[in-house]
């Protein structure tokens, strides 16, 4: 029986660069039941095809052209406020795809959680706690009671992507939509939250329809599949057959895009006369916490050579992200040593620290959180390179920002664009043109292409190795997603519970895994 039938749906965005046809004429339907995969580049229209029938897209600038979605014999696209309020959250609800943009900084993530049953039940707050704690421990977090009253900023980003899984079910809704829901997870939540999720889905009869960048996770989960270029349908089916045998250029492009290889031997690591760059001794980091301290990195000792690429692994909250700040001093060391050249980070203070700070930069997990939303492209480039007096006038700043964003491939045309008016894919590429500005000795690339898709993955991992090779850049990549490391890193560290418990050459750590946990990583891979 159908659930969602969607027909004719156009939407546009009138911005002032002209009319922008972000959906055009799409129709599809929905079983209960049933999943529903949605495939795409940034800006194919897949988020906002969904994000339309619930009345989340903005309008103005927004705007729905044409087309019905009918719902259980209710037409969401001319439902008006009150009826769409009665069904979002209760019987749709929605897993977004930027959990920290999403989820309340000022509220504890438990009540958050709650927030949706308490408005469409009469579960009383006792009752709604007792759930929420369940909840939390079914998606994957641990102590689950304690983190109850919790802030988001206290979580990982893939912490934060369980509790708006979590909050999305909490309702028990009849169609689930989940954008991206598994972007920030490592494979073993993965594996967790789509076993999860399907596990709901049988016993509640629950309808999906999941969009992904991810095309091994569609072709895991969703029995048809529809793949989006630029606001219309390319091709759909059943999703088996049509990932063995597509008919289109388009999906042949995104299936080839899939890095399901080792490092190109192009770009391979000849270490024989590099010397020694970066330095960590026994570096611990503890937080506060209500039982005393948390020790989030603990004695961890490694080093990385110049010209390198280490790869770093781990599943979500074993430290990987602290142990990365900490080396550019954004979080405070308890014990240990940072070299960088045999200079002691961990000790430097005011100018001594910003003229070193430029030696390491970063690119960070989130690239629309990183980026200042009221500076322009060219302002957000420019920053740096006026912060640390890299350029004597307007011309050279002027010169020198043009370069960094052809470097990367953007358009010198969208210079005076904000971050907002770009995708996600493009985005990222403003954040490495920043982290490429100071021409830093080191880059620390925290998650740069987990929410990317496919195609836009493979260009920004061919540009940062192009960059490293070209620039002669030492580079820590920091990824839940194996393929992805095997196909940057030369040598690769694995991280549990704040503790490095395995490092070796990429392909030999892949080859003949020696700890029980590293085994236990790759054997989750989808």
């Amino acid at each position: 029986m159908s659930l969602l039938i969607v027909n004719d749906l156009s939407v546009s965005f009138y911005t002032r660069d002209g009319i922008v046809n972000a959906v055009e004429g799409l129709s599809f339907i929905v079983d209960q039941g049933e999943t529903l995969g949605i495939v795409g580049e940034s800006g194919s229209g897949k988020s906002v095809s969904c994000y339309s029938l619930l009345g989340l897209i903005p309008m103005p600038p927004g705007k729905i052209e044409s087309g019905s979605a009918i719902f259980d014999g209710i037409d969401l696209l001319q439902a008006n406020d009150k009826t769409l309020r009665s069904i979002r959250g209760k019987r749709i609800s929605m897993i977004f795809q930027d959990p920290m943009t999403s989820l309340n900084p000022y509220m504890r993530i438990g009540p958050q959680i709650a927030e949706p049953l308490r408005i469409h039940s009469a579960a009383s707050k006792k009752q709604a706690k007792e759930k929420v704690i369940s909840l939390l421990e079914e998606v994957g977090i641990s102590d689950a009671a304690a983190r109850y009253d919790q802030y988001p900023h206290q979580f990982s980003g893939g912490m934060r992507q369980r509790v708006m899984i979590a909050m999305a079910l909490i309702t028990e809704p009849e169609l689930l939509i989940a954008d991206e829901p598994t972007t920030a997870l490592d494979v073993t939540i993965q594996a967790q939250i789509l076993e999860l999720i399907r596990q709901l889905q049988q016993r509640r009869n629950i309808a999906v329809i999941f969009i992904s960048h991810d095309l091994d996770v569609i072709k895991h989960v969703a029995g048809r599949v529809i793949i989006m270029e630029k606001g219309k349908v390319v091709e759909q089916g059943d999703t088996t057959a049509l990932f063995n045998a597509p008919t289109k250029d388009y999906t042949r492009r995104l299936l080839d895009s899939i890095p399901r290889s080792s490092k190109p031997n192009q770009y391979l690591f000849d270490g024989k006369s590099s010397t020694e760059l970066l330095a960590l001794n026994n570096l611990t980091v503890n937080y506060p916490s209500q039982h005393g301290q948390f020790t989030a990195v603990s004695n961890v000792s490694l080093t990385v050579r110049k010209g390198e690429i280490l790869g770093l692994v781990g599943e979500s909250g074993c430290g990987k992200t602290t142990l990365s700040q900490s080396i550019v001093r954004l979080v405070e060391i308890d014990r240990g040593e940072i070299l960088l050249q045999q200079l002691p980070l961990q000790t430097l203070k005011g100018r001594a620290l910003k003229d070193q700070r430029k030696n390491i930069q970063m690119i960070f997990q989130d690239p629309y959180a990183s980026l200042n939303p009221r500076m322009t492209v060219f302002n957000i480039i420019a920053e740096p390179l006026e912060l640390h007096n890299l350029v004597d006038n307007k011309t050279q700043l002027n010169e020198k920002v043009l370069s960094l964003m052809n470097d990367v491939d953007l358009d010198s045309r969208w210079a005076n664009k904000y971050p907002h008016e770009f995708s996600g894919g493009q985005r990222q590429r403003i954040a490495i043109a920043r982290a490429l500005a100071v021409e830093p000795q080191l880059i620390i690339a925290d998650e740069p292409v987990s929410a990317l898709d496919v195609t836009i993955q493979a260009q920004i991992l061919k540009l940062l190795l192009d960059l490293c090779q070209h620039r002669q850049l030492t580079m820590i990549f920091i990824s839940h997603d194996l393929a992805v490391v095997r196909y940057m890193a030369d040598r690769t560290a694995v991280m549990k519970d704040g503790e490095i418990v395995e490092i070796n050459d990429t392909e030999m750590l892949y080859r003949q895994p020696n700890h029980n946990y590293t085994k236990t990583l790759l054997a989750a891979r989808i």
